[in-house]
């Protein structure tokens, strides 16, 4: 089943954030959203997460669409933010357990879910203790405790030293084999090292949608059509 996007449209007083946005996300695909700052990837993950309502277009996945059916798409879904907010004075396993009370189903056992995303060892730290790879962990792990058929990741990268990128990559990929996983990032290298199918941004619309292998045949070269529109 495909999550369906059809002419979205988004509207900040006159100017479009997004215009007539369309692609269709398919399981078992990590699709990079890529596109310089400004391009709609952050409007468009949080309209896509039910966090922004006021919209044009269609947005269907399994027989129900958004926003009429809003509390039934956000228990398919799990969303990491860009920022990442965590309650820092709570413990791992505190949090988590927090967090799985907003949700209907049985999803993953605690023990599951800690083993997963590799939190064994700081299970019972604080948050505030932990260093930004582990709280990327403890983000994800949050975003996933209901087990959904979709995520969206937002930069989730951003910030990390090269190990923990590298563990942070693992684990998404992991997730992603009977998932649909959308990533945010502008870090072309990211998109590269984790998806197979690219989605560019400009100024709110769809420049380029292609699997990756298909791009590399082409012989397009992502990293000078990348370079030309961060300029």
């Amino acid at each position: 089943m495909s999550l369906f996007v059809e002419n979205l449209i988004k509207k900040y007083s006159s100017k479009k954030a997004l215009n007539k946005v369309s692609f269709n996300l398919k399981k078992s695909q990590i699709i990079g959203l890529l596109g310089p700052n400004g391009a709609g990837k952050t409007t468009l993950m949080k309209i896509l997460s039910g966090s922004i309502l006021d919209w044009e277009g269609i947005i269907k996945y399994k027989g129900f669409s958004l926003p009429k059916d809003i509390n039934k798409f956000k228990q398919k879904i799990g969303y990491l933010p860009e920022n990442n907010p965590l309650y820092e004075e709570m413990y791992v396993k505190e949090y988590l357990w927090f967090c799985k009370q907003f949700y209907k189903g049985n999803g993953f056992t605690m023990e599951d879910l800690i083993n997963k995303t590799g939190l064994e060892k700081c299970k019972k730290q604080k948050i505030k203790e932990l260093s930004k790879g582990y709280r990327q962990r403890v983000g994800i792990a949050a975003s996933i405790f209901h087990n959904p058929e979709i995520l969206f990741l937002d930069e989730p990268t951003t910030g990390l030293d090269p190990n923990q990128t590298l563990e942070i990559r693992n684990l998404i990929k992991s997730l992603a084999k009977d998932k649909i996983v959308l990533i945010s990032s502008h870090i072309l290298q990211e998109i590269e090292a984790m998806c197979n199918r690219v989605i560019i941004l400009n100024n709110g619309e769809v420049i380029l949608d292609d699997s990756l292998s298909k791009i590399q045949k082409k012989k397009i070269k992502l990293e000078k059509l990348f370079n030309r529109l961060t300029k």
